[in-house]
């Protein structure tokens, strides 16, 4: 046998080997905890994802049960806004049922003791607002309210009525013949028994009620129903939070948020931090080393840390290690498990100090591993160097506390003190809040509820036996708060998704009657991004000149680059956060404007500098006495915002001219063989920008007939003191606007020499037949074009028909979005509207400039012919895609559904999770966010990092998993879902919803558990209007659906 090599683990000490093995767990732990940190990047490049990506591999209804424990979120809305839903009709009883029989299935008809079936009783608690109360509140609301003397609001008068007769009769039948049971005569002692033929309807209703309450206390009472084991509480923090109200986490976090500000800071900070490009930890280190402000006092004794940290090769997957073994979780031995005495695992110890700051600890992830474009990025390894130094923090922060309650800093002795002081106060009979367990009076506060609200009289309840009682409490804690919500969840979505597939199976059939007439060329074709809010444009479009064609794409435009203006600073990735760009393009002056440029990029970088410098100044002690005697000048303008956004747009505009870039062009055409940032590699080669050319069109379905003009439309958003600006725009930009890769697009379209080889591959472009570049600001609602010079004279008639027609287009759009807007009256005309949402745009105090995608519901994969007049109240993604143009092997679609579903179904998702818990997963109001590092938000002052969307983002929202309805059959649709296991994850684990459309025969299938059901609706009527106008005016809330200036005849038929 051969020796084991130097410094090799075969030759290293048992104690080494065994630390060595305890770091490689260490570190597997951190990866696997990893998954759990929010992965949104810069908020400069807003990509919309899955809240919960962590847990796509579970089903929906699973993971976010599991997600909102790990997290401490919310799953669903509150039973509470369910519940006014289904008042209002947003949810009907109907819904309700279907759902409730196909989730309890063969089950259904189970009897319950002698209160029918679980069906019914499901439905009863589901009809009914059920609250829970504790002990002291229940006592409170015995002693003060009316619970024992009148029944609920929600019970119904003769179901009231019922109930007090039937126990009238029943207490003076049984009177009559002294069989009278002893519990009911303890309750008439106590209620005037010997006036008990002359009580009231008053007096009768409220002896019914104190009998319902003592017949259902006894009840369980003698029952002896088990109560539910106390929480086990393994965490050190959390029995210190407990037993002293000392929060470590917030202790440690006052600290390293301030640090993670500076640490990730992207420019925004006068001083950058020292030794920042050494890592987190000795960056750190130095940092609190030389620190001259005072510490607080629990980091006291950490000085000798810091040195060990600044002066030698700082391992962090060894420190955790060590700091774990300090705080005696899991013996210190990596291994993830408890030391059997109540201590965590590693795992959750870890987790937790990952979670505490997640939206920090995320963003150092992202920052470190997959944002190479950031101007300062961070070195590999801060987010371990940054746990390891929390635990540091942590340990130190425990060490405080035990000494200052405990006296000792000792951790096991810390934790055995506490252990001892929950011990005597169980003793004692007093239970720790965090240990508290169901009483007898909360449970019979509940059943209590639902007797008066099914109708159950005491006469029933009192001959229950013992079993039957606990088969009743049992059932109904059962059917608790969270599994009501999931069922109204499903009843919330199917009601939306049956009026959606309703409206498109009568829609279709119209659209058949007139598919003859339409003419198969039309007068120019417009190019949108699948975008919900591009919908009513779209729509509108169509109203107002039916010759034209509309057809959607991601708004990418196949074109995946990085791409930096002509003002820009830097390059950014303009395409799906799931696509890395290989390309760079640039925008330049043309040749002729090339010194002007110069001159004017001068001016820019003079502004800059002088504003800057302004910023930074202003903070120091001669800058802020300047401030406060000048300071007053700056608010004029910010006044003019506010009071004037329009005028004073339009002033900066003006004033702008003399800093903005000239005329210019992109670089698009590439000499050298390779992409890069050199001059020579910039750009695509002739075969690539074939290769993009004729995707696009494949997946619009347009390969012949071209009308003379085609425009591409990009969209972004434009709005002032907006931080999350990037998530209004082009998701499939990654966040950026989507113009320049419609002018990228139209460029390699227009050159003879990419048409020569789209020809070779089957497309044939004819030479008359010009493409434009567009760009829409969906926040003001207006459009730009470009390289509008180079279109021929023969084609501009026919542009002037087009500009005019988007030009009304964009006032009608403007209509119909301004009637979500309480700020603006619901009497506005086309113009009026359209001045509104400009200045929205240019409002400094605008908390809302738009609503962004706070509608969307729906996607649609297919021809726009069966769509096209159906008003959806911009709650549709369009995704064009026309199967006869596709082959065998369902090539288009494929890639068309591997960038619409987990693209929308990332943006329906933040929606949903952002919606049912605002706080938690979202970011909270918007008034109270200040920018941090250029990177994020924070809440105030100091606060986590808050990723997630704002209130005004999502207050109109109706949060429901999307609903795609693909035009295709399943055995294509199969295909798809076998070979990507992406989407297969989202659909068969229900995050999304599944209908198809039958290209031949208009037949809708519904996937339900990987079966594909026919759809038969459940309404034959659509309403049929003249226009959008007449359908949406005077309303602000969500609209169903309707035909749109469909033939009367074929309406009718």
């Amino acid at each position: 046998m051969q020796d084991a090599p130097s410094g090799s683990l075969l030759a290293a000490s048992p104690a080494e080997a065994e630390h060595s093995s305890s770091d490689r767990d260490v570190a597997s732990i951190i990866e696997h905890a990893k998954h759990y940190l929010p992965s949104q990047g810069p908020i400069s490049i807003f990509v919309h994802h899955n809240t919960l990506h962590s847990f796509e591999d579970l089903p929906f209804e699973q993971a976010v049960v599991e997600g909102g424990r790990r997290y401490r979120c919310e799953p669903y809305l509150s039973e509470e806004r369910y519940h006014n839903e289904l008042h209002r009709g947003r949810i009907s009883i109907d819904d309700l049922r279907q759902v409730l029989m196909d989730d309890l299935d063969a089950a259904a008809d189970e009897l319950i003791a002698s209160f029918g079936t679980r069906y019914s009783l499901r439905l009863a608690m589901l009809q009914m607002t059920l609250h829970a109360a504790p002990d002291a509140e229940l006592q409170w609301m015995l002693a003060e309210t009316k619970l024992l003397k009148r029944f609920q609001s929600q019970v119904s008068l003769p179901r009231r009525e019922q109930v007090i007769t039937s126990t009238r009769s029943w207490v003076m039948r049984c009177r009559d013949t002294g069989k009278l049971p002893p519990i009911v005569d303890a309750v008439i002692a106590k209620h005037r028994a010997d006036k008990i033929q002359s009580w009231s309807d008053d007096d009768w209703e409220a002896f019914t009620l104190k009998l319902l309450w003592q017949v259902c206390h006894n009840g369980i009472d003698e029952a002896a129903l088990p109560c539910d084991p106390p929480p086990q509480n393994n965490s050190l923090k959390e029995l210190l939070l407990q037993a002293c109200g000392e929060d470590i986490d917030v202790t440690v976090s006052e600290i390293l948020i301030r640090f993670c500000g500076s640490y990730l800071d992207q420019g925004f900070a006068d001083w950058s931090l020292p030794e920042r490009e050494q890592g987190f930890a000795k960056s750190f280190a130095n940092l609190y080393q030389h620190r001259i402000s005072i510490l607080p006092s629990w980091m006291s004794r950490l000085s000798d840390d810091l040195r060990q940290i600044s002066d030698q090769d700082f391992n962090p997957i060894a420190s955790i290690a060590d700091s774990l073994a300090a705080l005696g979780i899991g013996n210190g031995n990596g291994n993830g498990n408890g030391d059997g005495n109540g201590t965590s695992t590693v795992e959750e110890e870890i987790t937790s100090a990952l979670l505490a700051l997640r939206g920090w600890a995320g963003m150092i992830w992202q920052t470190e591993s997959n944002s190479p474009h950031l101007p300062y990025p961070i070195p590999r390894g801060s987010l371990n160097e940054y746990l390891a130094i929390r635990l540091i923090l942590q340990r130190h922060a425990i060490a405080d506390v035990g000494q200052r309650y405990y006296g000792t800093r000792d951790i096991s002795e810390i934790r055995n003190a506490i252990e001892s002081e929950l011990r005597r106060h169980a003793r004692r009979g007093v239970e720790p809040a965090f240990r508290r367990r169901p009483s007898t009076d909360e449970r019979t506060y509940v059943i209590f509820q639902l007797a008066q609200s099914g109708g159950w009289t005491p006469e029933q309840l009192i001959g229950m036996s013992r079993q039957q009682w606990a088969r009743v409490v049992a059932e109904i804690e059962s059917f608790d708060s969270l599994e009501r919500r999931r069922l109204f969840q499903l009843a919330y979505e199917r009601h939306y998704a049956t009026a959606t597939l309703d409206s498109l199976a009568i829609h279709t059939a119209r659209r058949r009657e007139l598919a003859k007439n339409v003419s198969s060329k039309p007068a120019y074709l417009a190019i949108f991004c699948i975008d919900d809010r591009e919908e009513s444009f779209r729509r509108h479009l169509e109203e107002i000149d039916p010759e034209c064609r509309t057809a959607s794409a991601a708004g990418f435009f196949a074109v995946a680059m990085y791409y930096q203006g002509a003002d820009h600073a830097h390059y950014r990735p303009l395409c799906p956060a799931i696509v890395t760009p290989k390309h760079y393009v640039r925008e330049e002056p043309t040749f002729s404007a090339v010194n002007l440029s110069e001159k004017r990029a001068e001016r820019r970088r003079r502004i800059g500098w002088f504003t800057h410098q302004v910023h930074a100044h202003s903070r120091t002690m001669i800058g802020g006495w300047f401030t406060g005697i000048f300071g007053a000048l700056a608010t004029f303008p910010m006044v003019a915002r506010i009071l004037f956004p329009r005028l004073t747009s339009r002033f900066k505009d003006a004033m702008g001219s003399f800093v903005r870039p000239p005329s210019s062009e992109l670089h698009l055409e590439r000499i050298a063989p390779e992409p890069g940032q050199q001059p020579d590699e910039l750009g695509y080669s002739l075969d690539e920008m074939a290769g993009i050319v004729i995707r696009i069109l494949e997946d619009i379905g347009c390969v012949k007939d071209f009308p003379p003009i085609v425009i591409f439309f990009g969209h972004g958003s434009g709005s002032l003191n907006n931080p999350h600006e990037s998530a209004y725009n082009c998701g499939a930009c990654s966040g950026g606007r989507g113009g320049p890769n419609a002018r990228a697009f139209a460029m390699m379209a227009n050159d003879r020499r990419v048409r020569r080889l789209t020809l070779e591959r089957g497309v044939e472009i004819p030479d008359d037949v010009r493409f434009v570049g567009a760009y829409h600001n969906t926040c003001s609602d207006n459009v730009e074009y470009y390289d509008l010079d180079l279109l021929p004279r023969t084609h501009r008639e026919l542009f002037r028909r087009i500009e005019a027609s988007v030009n009304e287009t964009r006032a009608r759009n403007a209509h119909e979005r301004a009637r979500r807007f309480e700020s603006a009256p619901l009497d506005l005309t086309f113009s009026e509207a359209l001045e509104h949402v400009e200045q929205r745009s240019e409002d400094l105090s605008q908390a809302r400039p738009e609503y962004n995608h706070a509608t969307n519901a729906l996607v649609t994969v297919g021809r726009r012919d069966w769509t096209r007049g159906l008003f959806m109240d911009r709650r549709v993604f369009l995704t064009e895609y026309d199967p006869s143009v596709d082959d065998e092997n369902a090539s288009v679609l494929t890639r068309i559904l591997q960038a619409a579903i987990p693209v929308c179904a990332g943006i329906s998702l933040e929606y949903y999770f952002s919606s049912v818990d605002v706080e938690g997963y979202g970011c909270g109001s918007k008034l109270p966010h200040n920018v941090v590092s250029m990177l994020g938000v924070m809440t105030g002052a100091a606060s986590d990092l808050r990723p997630g969307l704002s209130q005004q983002m999502i207050e109109i929202h109706e949060p429901m998993r999307i609903l795609f309805v693909i035009e295709t059959t399943p055995d294509v649709m199969d295909k798809v879902i076998r070979e990507n296991p992406g989407i297969a994850t989202l659909i068969v684990g229900r995050w999304v919803q599944i209908a198809l459309i039958d290209p031949s025969t208009s037949e809708i299938l519904r996937y339900v558990n990987g079966r594909y059901e026919p759809y038969t609706p459940e309404s034959n009527e659509l309403p049929a209007v003249d226009s959008s106008t007449d359908w949406y005016r005077g309303h602000r809330d969500h609209l169903g659906f309707a035909s749109v200036n469909i033939d009367q005849s074929a309406a009718r038929e």
